[in-house]
């Protein structure tokens, strides 16, 4: 297992339009990691440097305590898994396994063993005299991990392994991953642009935006206390009210209702920001803390539930409503954002 540290990565492709902006990234011994982020946010690029396909203009790559900025791609002994799988078509499975270990002039016979107990470890032993174009997305993509982790790398890095796969098949593969990188303890880089599988298969996720990583945490601090506006909105938050501070744990709108909120970050202006499933339909007559009157503009139908697009004196709102009480498109409804899912930005 392998700790990775980048210190303050920077590179420019042209020399004018900067890819990453002084990136600093820390990865603990067996973790996987996930870069996630929209396209053009730099997290394929991060995963280049890794591997050494980019060389940064200025910056440090460690692997444990060893300088790798600048050594090349074949010697850092890196397992490395494409969204095109990349395989060999005129070679069997066993032979595309054996591909990376034939060119470390590896002993035939510990070969041959190394190769049948990683094609055992991905469930991969019947298919080994088949063919590429013999096998389905998911094995293939399996093919492709087994040649990855045979070579015993030091990292394994992962970018956007899964996208060429059917929505079931991506489900299948991304518990697949995790199962053999928890078995195995190999520290590992994902990239995706993916929420969902991101937050399902990553012990930490780095949330990029323009080059710089705006968030670093476990998914679930992610997914529930977001400390950015681009962040919030990348993963999901869909409601935003400037809110300025009155005292402590206590907010006001720009139209003046007053909210209170459990986590106080002490700014005096901010953003106030609530998932659609978090606000609450109360009674009509509750007027306690932390609720107003919304007009009802568009009702949606989801299947579990409805949305409904509100008009309220604090701005627009979405709510997701699954108690079946049905209020229509014009009327008017009461709502309350519960303190402890205000989130500050």
């Amino acid at each position: 297992m392998s700790k990775v540290t980048l210190n303050d990565i920077n590179v420019s492709y042209d020399g004018k339009t900067q890819i990453l902006k002084g990136l600093n990234l820390e990865i603990g011994e067996g973790e996987l990691v996930s870069l996630l982020g929209p396209s053009g946010c730099g997290k394929t690029t991060t995963l280049r440097v890794i591997a050494g396909f980019v060389i940064p203009s200025s910056g440090q790559l460690l692997v444990d305590t060893e300088e790798m900025t600048k050594v090349p791609v074949h010697k850092r002994n890196f397992g490395l898994v494409f969204q095109s799988y990349a395989l060999f078509p005129h070679l069997s499975v066993y032979e595309n396994v054996a591909f990376g270990l034939k060119l470390r002039k590896m002993d035939k016979n510990e070969m041959d063993r190394k190769i049948k107990e990683i094609l055992e470890v991905c469930d991969l032993t019947e298919y080994a005299q088949r063919f590429p174009k013999q096998l389905s997305g998911g094995q293939r993509q399996r093919v492709a991990l087994a040649r990855a982790l045979v070579i015993e790398p030091r990292l394994l890095l992962l970018d956007e392994p899964l996208s060429n796969l059917d929505a079931k098949l991506r489900l299948n593969m991304r518990v697949e991953i995790k199962r053999l990188q928890k078995k195995l303890g190999i520290t590992t880089v994902f990239v995706t642009h993916d929420q969902e599988e991101c937050f399902s298969i990553s012990d930490k996720v780095a949330v990029m935006n323009g080059g710089v990583i705006e968030q670093f945490g476990t998914p679930e601090e992610i997914y529930s206390r977001p400390k950015t506006e681009f962040v919030a909105r990348f993963i999901g938050f869909e409601n935003f009210i400037k809110l300025r501070r009155k005292a402590a744990q206590t907010y006001v709108a720009e139209d003046g209702s007053v909210f209170a909120v459990e986590k106080d970050g002490g700014q005096e202006e901010c953003l106030g920001t609530i998932r659609p499933d978090d606000i609450q339909i109360v009674s009509s007559n509750d007027t306690g803390s932390n609720t107003i009157l919304a007009k009802v503009e568009v009702r949606t139908y989801l299947g579990k539930s409805y949305q409904y697009e509100l008009s309220t004196p604090i701005g627009r709102l979405v709510v997701n409503d699954g108690s079946g009480n049905l209020v229509n498109a014009g009327e008017t409804m009461r709502i309350m954002l519960p303190s402890t899912k205000i989130v500050l930005v």
